[in-house]
């Protein structure tokens, strides 16, 4: 490009960029239905949703560049009469031109980690975590590709987006079919774009959207302390000076328990008691992650971490008068981390991709690896992980102190549950919730009925007024994200790739399903890889089937290597620490943290009460006094 032809684009460049921040300033606080224009693929149903204030700046900073790109690609085309393409117009320079007027956030040199190795504590934001790659697995960063994206521009659009196209000889089919037959269109949401950020000399990604990832990739629990400094400092209880986290003001239960502190921004969207004369409110809850209302039993969980937390920085700073508030609120959240860890790792993913995936595709741990990114990829975020949308039970049953259902709490249809944490507060608390979760056994995958209709005819998504179908979203967030299909993952495995009917038969769990599936989408490259991995054959004593077995593994053993802070690691936890940590388990945080006093060894594991309950006084406990520290002299 000669310097005459790249002063034009320059100000090609910044004359689109101007627009586009008219464009922008337009499209995020408003719902738009689709438009037929050369920007309507990356502004349909653009919407603010709830995130934390540096989430979304970053997020407008990345739709401000998506857009100067289109922006700037028409108004190229237009000028020299020709389809120009962005890859072959910008250099690298031009792109960072773009992200510096977007405000995207700047590369993170290794140099701010230089001091990271004085802190026993991992940041909030996992940032540095890497020394020499400091935004691997931070939050606000982009989720990882395992194999390259697959846009039908080849940049943003979602494959199906254009009718007319057709991909091995068929067009695809559209994710708006309900189940009753009738085609219906939903409100869809593109994912929060990524900002571009230093892809090297890989000019190519940049011209792609990618996908954020709000949160932190580390299984750190950051769903109890939140992934930023701010979010952070919200919920913890810095008046008390005590290393505890803050707890509700307004309700606590029968026993004085305490319960999630409510959102500071009120009235909440949450729903309320229709029944209550009183009309006594009760705000949604607030909580390290943003999801801690859309189901009771998600909420029961939060509740019980969050009293986990303050009963273990209650005993530390019995143990250790000499701590700071801060210190004992580290130490807490380190030590919460670890049960997070231990409790993922041993207690869950084994029973998920079976212990013949694990042994293979995890293994061991082996210590921290530098080399290797724990960022969340982008296949196991949209499509891998999103397996246990098919054991979701479409009742919520609520148990009694003998496990039968209880007299003044009746079992609930799932969507009488979304956004309601008013039915833990008027409704016996999160133990008739708890004892139906683990008294009450996972659905069994049935390949001729995936979902329950309560997800995908009957899901509540709060500011959205029609109900809602979570198949259908699954399907089109693959495609918004620009996933390759079902047989390239299976190859990216290791795995044998489809090519008849006969051969989908055989790894299918369902002759008809498979029938349906290929019938359907008429080539086997076009299955989207969710429905595909939904509808293989469990593996051996798993709840996955082989694809999702492997991508889900793979993600544990990137979380596990790449986790400067594992809990495994070298000088995280001395020996004694250690034995006291893998005393841990959900059935000894329920008992420590609830009213339930009968609970079964492995919460994981379904039995039958009485027979393989036991009451809580048989469940190891993890004793503190292993970080009891001697007060220094000196």
């Amino acid at each position: 490009m000669n310097p005459t032809t790249a002063s034009s684009v320059t100000e090609l460049l910044i004359s689109s960029h101007q627009d586009s921040l008219q464009i922008v300033n337009k499209s995020l606080p408003e719902n738009r239905q689709r438009r037929h224009t050369a920007l309507s693929s990356v502004h349909a149903f653009a919407f603010l949703r709830q995130a934390e204030p540096e989430t979304l700046e970053i997020s407008r900073a990345a739709e401000l560049f998506q857009t100067t790109l289109q922006v700037l690609t028409k108004r190229a085309r237009e000028r020299y009469q020709r389809d120009v393409t962005a890859p072959e117009l910008l250099s690298l320079e031009h792109v960072g031109l773009i992200a510096e007027l977007s405000r995207c956030p700047s590369a993170v040199h290794p140099a701010i980690c230089q001091q990271s190795h004085l802190s026993k504590y991992r940041s909030v934001s996992g940032i540095c975590n890497n020394r020499q790659n400091p935004l691997w697995g931070a939050a606000n960063t982009q989720l990882v590709r395992w194999l390259p994206a697959e846009y039908e521009d080849g940049e943003k659009e979602p494959k199906g987006w254009n009718r007319g196209r057709l991909y091995n000889g068929f067009q695809l089919p559209p994710m708006g079919d309900g189940l009753s037959g009738e085609r219906r269109c939903m409100p869809f949401h593109r994912s929060t774009p990524a900002c571009f950020n230093n892809f090297g000399s890989d000019i190519k990604q940049a011209f792609q959207r990618q996908q954020m990832n709000a949160i932190t990739s580390f299984i750190d629990a950051s769903v109890v302390y939140g992934h930023t400094p701010v979010l952070q400092q919200s919920l913890r209880d810095i008046h008390s000076r005590n290393g505890k986290l803050a707890v509700n003001t307004h309700f606590s239960d029968s026993e004085g328990r305490p319960y999630l502190p409510s959102v500071a921004t009120v009235p909440s969207a949450c729903h309320q008691d229709p029944n209550d004369p009183q009309r006594e409110r009760v705000e949604c809850f607030r909580a390290g992650d943003s999801r801690a209302n859309e189901g009771l039993p998600l909420t029961a969980l939060h509740t019980l971490w969050l009293r986990e937390h303050n009963r273990i920085a209650e005993t530390l700073r019995w143990l250790n008068g000499h701590w700071s508030p801060e210190t004992v609120y580290q130490e807490t959240r380190k030590i919460i981390g670890a049960l997070h860890q231990i409790i993922t790792m041993r207690d869950y993913v084994p029973k998920i991709i079976g212990l013949e995936s694990f042994q293979r595709y995890i293994g061991p741990y082996k210590g921290y690896d530098p080399t290797t990114d724990p960022s969340a990829s982008n296949v196991f975020a949209t499509a891998a992980f999103r397996f246990g949308h098919a054991t979701v039970s479409p009742i919520l049953r609520r148990l009694n102190e003998s496990f039968q259902e209880h007299e003044q709490f009746p079992h609930l249809r799932l969507h009488n549950t979304f956004f309601c944490p008013w039915r833990i507060v008027k409704e016996g608390g999160i133990e008739p919730i708890l004892r139906g979760v683990i008294g009450t056994p996972a659905p069994t995958v049935h390949a001729d009925t995936l979902m329950a209709e309560e997800l995908t005819e009957r899901l509540v998504v709060l500011n959205i007024s029609q109900q809602m179908d979570l198949a259908a979203l699954n399907l089109q967030r693959g495609r918004d994200h620009g996933l390759p299909g079902y047989n390239d993952w299976r190859v990216f495995c290791g795995l044998k790739r489809i090519k008849t009917l006969e051969d989908f038969i055989d790894v299918a769990s369902d002759r008809n399903v498979a029938e349906k599936i290929l019938n359907m989408y008429k080539h086997p490259d076009n299955i989207d890889i969710w429905l595909g991995g939904l509808a293989e054959n469990l593996t051996p004593g798993s709840r996955t089937g082989p694809l999702f077995s492997c991508l889900i593994a793979k993600q544990m053993k990137a979380l596990r290597q790449g986790d400067r802070f594992w809990w495994e690691g070298e000088g995280m936890f001395s020996q004694q620490q250690k034995a006291e940590l893998l005393k841990t388990s959900v059935s000894r945080i329920i008992c420590d943290n609830s009213g339930i006093k009968e609970v079964l060894r492995d919460s994981f594991i379904f039995g039958q009460y009485p027979s393989d309950y036991v009451p809580c006084d048989r469940i190891p406990s993890m004793h503190l006094a292993a970080w009891k520290e001697k007060k220094s002299t000196g």
